[in-house]
Formats: C-alpha cells, structure tokens, sequence
C-alpha cells in the first residue's frame, strides 16, 4: 500500500479482512474527493495582541503520516487546539474534508466526525484493565439504560483483540491500566483513540518520556498505520521523525507560520530551519 492515498481514493479491506478492523480511511459524511482532509488557510490566532499563529496554511492529505516539528512557541499546540475546537481561530478557516467547518463546530462535534486527539501525557483509567479501558473507548450509545445492559458482541470483542494486538498489548488485556509502564499507557491510549475509528488523528509529543525500544516499537506501529489513518504527529525526538517520516512531509512551524516544508532530507538541510530550530 502506498503511503499515501491518491485523490478519490479510499482504503478498502481485502479479502476476507474483517471489516470491523481499525483499517478503515473513508468516512461517510467527510467529503475527501480532492484527496485532502484536513486544510487550514490563513489561520490566525491572537492572545492579548500575541499572534500565536500567524497567517498558517497547512493542508493534510488523506491516509498521510504529517510530522509537525519546530522550536517551542512555535504555535504547535495552538494549531492542535484550532483543529480541535478548543481554540476558535482569529482569522482564516478550518475545514475537515471540503464541507466540515471546524470553526462552526464543538469540541463534541469534531470529536463525533473523526478527528481524534491524543495529549503528551496519557489519560487512560488507571483503576480499570487495559481491556476495560478500550471497551469503555468505543463508540457506543453511553446513556444509562442502554449501558446497564450493553453487552459486546462477537464482533467488537475481535475488534477489541485486533487493537490489543496492533499497540503490542495482547497478553496484557487484563492487566491494570495504571500498572503499565509510560510507553505501554501511551500505546494504550493510541488503541483507544483506534477504537472510535478516527479519520484523523493528532499526536503531541507521542514518544515523549519514553525508552529507546518504547520508541522505535511506536514508530513501528505508527509506520503500521500509514495510510490506513490520516495521522498528524507532532514531536521534538529527530531520530523518531526520521523513522515515521520516510519520504513523506515534514513542516516546520516557526512563529506560528509554516518556515519550511518537504523531506526530512530537505527540511534538514534548509539553512533557516538549522538556524532557528535544528542548529548546527
């Protein structure tokens, strides 16, 4: 599979793959004919006259792996924060596929429409099992009656297994949550990201705290997602971008605006990104 899905493309299971795996790119109601699913023009966003963007345009293609890098204050977060509905941009427009106006929608509502968000930090119910955890994470109706007596069906107890197997957890389904190690909770917390099938998904700083094998075993799953999901990452660890990124693009934020983009290679050699970020 290529790493990225061409314009009018989606992915599609192959035969005989279940489809209720994690595999799914194309969502009803989330128009990607133009091959791109993410697109933020001119995004401006003031704190106290403090422009933490400044006039950004980024567009992310559908079933790409973006990694975001870039000095801190560089407006990372912030741009995180607008797609997500937790900060309404100054000026310019969001738009999630080409008819979704994330400007216009709740931190709900996005969540509701695919964009799935993962924090530096994880947050995953310490007290319950790692199993507890990505069943309480599904999409399903959470009201109280329905959940006293929702019981899993054959099927979302396979998905579950497919998703424990994905972020390395199978074996560990009935562990606690709070006893697992930093990576292990970050792994957990990506599967229930996973698990409400998300069409984009945002990671800040995902290998952050973790050890060398924590992290080169996340870049394996992220490079196991590539094109399956659209993915933003967002992290500081170089050596971990150059494994996720491949040939794919890299943007580098500076001052809430775009300073450069394209290869690991390009951007790595780009005299302003050594002078204000990488240095020498």
């Amino acid at each position: 599979m290529s790493s990225v899905l061409q314009p009018g493309q989606s992915y599609e299971a192959k035969p005989g793959e279940a489809p209720t795996s994690y595999a799914r790119i194309k969502p009803d109601g989330v128009d990607t004919l133009h091959g791109a699913i993410l697109y933020l023009e001119e995004i401006t966003v003031s704190f106290d006259g403090f422009k933490a963007l400044n006039n950004l345009n980024l567009d992310i293609s559908v079933g790409e792996l973006r990694c975001i890098i870039g000095p801190n204050g560089a407006g990372k977060t912030t741009m995180m924060d607008v797609i997500t509905g937790k900060t309404r941009p100054t000026a310019g427009t969001a738009f999630f596929g080409q008819s979704m106006d994330l400007s216009k929608m709740t931190e709900y509502e996005i969540a509701q429409a695919g964009i799935g968000r993962k924090f530096q930090r994880p947050t995953v119910f310490e007290q319950h099992t790692v199993f507890d955890n990505l069943e309480l994470a599904m999409k399903m109706d959470k009201r109280v009656k329905p959940s006293l007596f929702f019981k899993l069906s054959s099927a979302q107890k396979d998905r579950i297994d497919d998703i424990l197997k994905l972020i390395r957890l199978n074996g560990m389904e009935k562990n606690l949550a709070g006893l697992l190690s930093h990576g292990q909770k970050q792994w957990l917390e990506i599967g229930m990201l996973l698990i409400q099938e998300p069409q984009l998904i945002l990671l800040d700083e995902p290998v952050a705290g973790m050890s060398d094998a924590e992290t080169a075993r996340t870049a394996e799953l992220l490079n196991e997602l590539r094109g399956k999901h659209s993915i933003v990452v967002v992290e500081h660890d170089m050596g971990f971008v150059t494994e996720i990124a491949q040939q794919g693009k890299v943007t580098v934020l500076h001052e809430g605006s775009v300073l450069a983009e394209g290869t690991m290679q390009q951007v790595q050699a780009d005299e302003r990104v050594i002078e204000v970020y990488l240095g020498r």
